[in-house]
């Protein structure tokens, strides 16, 4: 069973993503909260596989919250749950180590598989704006974006070419099997070279390595 943890500060949305998840044979919903504060102090008490989190709460939002967990020894898979207009605090919170994020109105069927995805140690972004969140919130600031892309051009400069290929397709939104069509690789070559990548540059994620890509101008 996939231990999943609710932490959202509306009653009703928590009841909603627990009607969802609860239909779902493989999943159990081991606990809910309505903060940041009682999200970490859950995840000690609760050893949850995996945390849904809403980022705007009062008190210790989830963007804090997101980057305690990630702290913890052998922290849970976390995933934010936001809207369009919070897409900068979801940027901040995926180079701390949350493993993506979905929006709110995601259908049940998207968020019973995006659970049983980061479970499996893949990421998982909402598909319909992976790109465009990558696109305007990855690159450097202005003043420092030539710097900004030498230092991760550098850092990816330990890619082999069929490496650098896979990690372009992930950082353009695709998921394995998708890579592995563009590319012409069956897709557990996909997600074994996607293994290497992040071995390479000491990422816990493939969204890290998407941001880093982008970083350098990659994608």
């Amino acid at each position: 069973m996939i231990r999943t943890l609710l932490v959202d500060d509306e009653t009703l949305v928590r009841s909603g993503l627990r009607m969802i998840l609860d239909a779902a044979p493989d999943i159990e919903v081991v606990g809910e909260g309505g903060d940041g504060e009682e999200a970490v102090r859950l995840v000690r008490e609760l050893e949850p596989d995996v945390v849904l989190l809403d980022i705007r709460m009062p008190g210790t939002d989830g963007l804090t919250a997101a980057t305690r967990i990630a702290a913890l020894p052998d922290p849970p898979r976390v995933v934010l749950l936001t809207t369009f207009d919070l897409d900068e605090y979801v940027h901040s919170a995926l180079r701390a180590g949350a493993v993506g994020f979905l929006l709110k109105d995601t259908p049940p069927r998207d968020l019973i598989s995006a659970v049983r995805t980061v479970h499996e140690g893949n990421a998982m972004l909402a598909p319909s704006v992976t790109k465009r969140m990558l696109e305007r919130f990855a690159s450097p600031a202005p003043a420092d974006s030539a710097a900004g892309r030498a230092a991760a051009a550098a850092r990816l400069a330990v890619l082999s070419g069929r490496e650098r290929d896979v990690l372009v397709a992930v950082a353009r939104g695709m998921s394995n099997a998708e890579a592995g069509r563009t590319l012409g690789m069956r897709e557990a070559t996909v997600k074994a070279h996607v293994s290497r990548i992040l071995s390479k540059l000491d990422l816990s994620n493939r969204v890290q390595a998407a941001i880093l890509a982008h970083d350098a101008g990659w994608a």
